[in-house]
């Protein structure tokens, strides 16, 4: 039995662009009889739960938000939960429940985002209801995204217009190493679909600033609020999200500074370096560089980008060269057809992002300058742990 008075709670999406509230999430709530409210997530996770029970829950949950919708700013949208379970048992031609729940409280489908949650369900039967829900005016989300491969399909069929990243996934990644670069390259998967992003589970200061880092449009977490039963104000977290935000760019600007450090400081490396390989002096003439810390490793290539020389390595208070990659080609690197495009011509220094090597399991950059008239390619490997 569903033991307590189901309801709907509200938690706010903060907006990263102004810091003002743009929408809720209904969060389904059991009113117990002392007054306490205990979430209905444990019912619905529960295989024991009969399914007819749960979809009578879930109802209820929608109509109790919905009928309080009107109480909310109109500019706000209300994300809705939805199962691909229910919409699976649904015949095509039948109308849609949620659909029929809009019009029975005067609600405009343009102010709702129905979020899939889960994976399952008949994908043909979800791609065809989704269809009816965006010509309505609604909008999609997909709930949980990056927590199976398969969601990769989901997005591809259904193009939603919202992608919340997986919580836990995001947490995880927000203290950074591997699972950082995983979520970053999904969110940029969603940038170049349409999407707009949404973390959720943004508890700390880190996280939000991980979130911002990633372009999420809308945080949703514990920094900011739990869901209740009433509505914020618009502005209640302008402030704070000012704060935090202003903090954010202040850490980044310091970063550029480190950033232009280590550009100026590659200027002297590459004249030194540089200077070295145009007299074809022996290794025993290449000083310790000690000023250098971050240097991995340096090499030559010529115009093509095939490696002319071994990699040259401080190790052991010695240079060391590794003729392992001698006549490789690195032109299909991102690094150097950009250095092809942006810096033959003007023989500058470029600078790569910051990317994981294969080899060293280091996150790594490299910087790249031509000389000898453009004949030649020094290169240099940095450790990027520090930036």
């Amino acid at each position: 039995m569903i033991d307590g008075q189901p309801l709907a709670c509200f938690q706010p999406f903060i907006d990263t662009a102004t810091g003002r509230i743009a929408g809720v999430e209904a969060l389904g709530r059991l009113r117990q009889a002392d007054g306490q409210l205990t979430s209905v997530g444990p019912l619905f996770a529960d295989p024991r739960t009969p399914a007819i029970a749960l979809r009578r829950l879930d109802r209820q949950i929608r109509d109790n938000a919905l009928s309080r919708l009107h109480e909310a700013p109109a500019e706000w949208f209300l994300s809705l939960n939805m199962s691909p379970r229910w919409i699976s048992r649904l015949r095509p031609d039948q109308a849609l429940p949620s659909l029929k729940q809009l019009a029975k409280h005067g609600v405009d489908p343009q102010r709702i985002v129905f979020e899939i949650t889960e994976l399952g369900g008949d994908s043909q039967r979800l791609a065809d209801v989704v269809a009816r829900y965006r010509q309505a005016g609604a909008r999609i989300a997909i709930d949980d995204f990056g927590a199976g491969y398969s969601q990769l399909d989901r997005v591809l069929a259904l193009q939603p217009d919202i992608l919340k990243l997986d919580m836990r996934l995001f947490q995880a990644a927000a203290l950074g190493g591997p699972s950082s670069e995983v979520v970053k390259a999904l969110a940029l998967m969603a940038e170049k679909t349409g999407c707009w992003i949404i973390a959720e589970g943004v508890e700390t200061e880190a996280q939000l600033n991980f979130a911002l880092e990633c372009g999420s449009r809308y945080v949703q977490g514990f920094l900011f609020a739990r869901a209740q039963t009433d509505f914020f104000a618009s502005d209640a977290f302008v402030e704070q999200f000012a704060q935090l935000r202003q903090r954010y760019v202040q850490r980044k600007l310091i970063e550029r500074g480190q950033l232009m450090v280590m550009r100026r400081q590659l200027t002297e490396l590459m004249a030194i370096l540089q200077h070295w390989a145009q007299t074809r002096a022996p290794l025993s003439a290449l000083p310790q560089l000690d000023a250098f810390p971050w240097l991995l490793r340096f090499y030559q290539c010529d115009r093509h980008g095939t490696q002319l020389t071994p990699n040259l390595e401080w190790r052991n208070n010695a240079w060391e060269a590794d003729n392992r990659y001698l006549g490789h080609n690195w032109s299909w690197r991102p690094y150097f057809y950009h250095l092809l495009a942006e810096g033959w011509d003007e023989r500058r220094l470029t600078l790569s992002t910051t990317y994981r090597d294969a080899t060293s399991n280091q996150y790594c950059l490299t910087a790249g300058q031509f000389f000898d008239n453009g004949e030649r390619l020094l290169l240099i490997d940095i450790d990027a742990a520090g930036l």
